[in-house]
């Protein structure tokens, strides 16, 4: 059985990695990974709040809600990078500058 204390360094070691990630990568899409790893280090946080109350099953059906609307985030967000990518030509967000088309 894995100590509830290496679950939770897991944890913020993944949520630091993630916030590492948004705020020095340029590229969207690894924003969008550095995002991933914040939601994935929530729900490991939630497996082991779980695991510290045994007969509750509110940890794991909240972190199976954070996997569902992880993947429906990432869907959405790829669907837009590859949308401003073919826009734009660039998935750098600071050369996306205007919101409609000029033409």
């Amino acid at each position: 059985m894995i100590p509830v204390e290496h679950i939770f360094y897991v944890s913020v070691s993944l949520l630091v990695t993630g916030v590492v990630l948004i705020l020095t990568k340029r590229n969207a899409l690894m924003m969008l990974m550095g995002l991933e790893l914040i939601l994935n280090a929530a729900n490991l946080n939630m497996i082991g709040f779980n695991q510290l109350h045994k007969p509750a099953w509110d940890g794991q059906m909240a972190g199976l809600f954070i996997v569902i609307i992880a993947v429906c985030e990432a869907a959405v967000g790829i669907a837009i990078i590859l949308q401003a990518y073919r826009h734009y030509f660039s998935s750098v967000p600071d050369q996306i500058s205007d919101l409609k088309d000029p033409w």
